[in-house]
């Protein structure tokens, strides 16, 4: 890679085809142009994971992506955006960005946006930024909001905290 560097400023025919993504001039361009790449590849966000209607999971479930959920979970789960879809079951601890529930969720939800839609069961506390309930949905449990939802440890150590002095 490094022969390469000397390359671009020699002949003036490789810069304007590297040119011709950023649109800078060669010099500049020679730098970026190898840095372009990497930025690229993580611009593309891949598609959600799918678990299918017949699909039944025991054990946790973890990403840093979008999972949307039409099976059986048993266990906890952790994701950018989670979907549980309409005639699915989740049976566990629920940790994601965006949460949207159409089907059964037993367990804890936290997120920064959780939404319930008016085909959702929820049995467990919501602890939450903000949240949307349609009319319709099935809740019971507790919803609390907290700034920051996604940490564990803060939703009642803070409680407990207080007691203590």
């Amino acid at each position: 890679m490094f022969s390469k560097k000397p390359e671009p400023t020699k002949p003036t025919s490789t810069p304007p085809a590297s040119a011709a993504k950023p649109s800078g001039t060669p010099a500049t361009t020679t730098p970026s142009s190898s840095m372009s790449p990497a930025p690229a590849a993580t611009k593309a966000k891949p598609p959600a994971s799918t678990l299918a209607t017949d699909l039944h999971i025991k054990g946790n479930l973890k990403t840093t992506g979008d999972i949307q959920i039409s099976g059986t979970v048993d266990g906890d789960i952790r994701a950018h955006l989670l979907t549980v879809g309409e005639g699915s079951t989740v049976k566990g601890e629920v940790v994601a960005d965006d949460v949207v529930v159409h089907g059964r969720v037993v367990g804890r939800v936290r997120g920064l946006k959780v939404r319930l839609t008016a085909t959702a069961r929820v049995e467990g506390d919501i602890i939450h930024k903000t949240i949307a309930i349609e009319s319709g949905a099935h809740f019971e449990g507790s919803v609390t909001r907290q700034d920051d939802p996604l940490n564990s440890t803060a939703t009642k150590p803070k409680l407990t905290s207080k007691a203590a002095e």
